[in-house]
């Protein structure tokens, strides 16, 4: 399984046959709830089905998110 780091793990992904999982860790999956509702989801988790278009603007809005998020907390 992929996994972008900066100062710890920011995302990971998966493909599956259904669909891609996408990890934006639990505060990711807080932050963006709203957005990530229309999309099966689990604690730190969500499945985007091969069907539909891969929404690559909210990922990439939670990866920028959780680079701050690392940098902050990276002091």
């Amino acid at each position: 399984m992929p996994i972008f780091t900066l100062n710890g793990t920011l995302v990971h992904f998966a493909g599956f046959a259904k669909h891609v999982g996408f990890y934006p860790t639990p505060s990711g999956m807080e932050k963006f709830q709203q957005e990530l509702s229309n999309y099966k989801t689990g604690k730190g988790s969500v499945q985007f089905p091969l069907d539909i278009a891969v929404p690559y603007r909210l990922i990439e809005r939670i990866v920028k998110f959780r680079v701050r998020e690392n940098r902050a907390r990276s002091g």
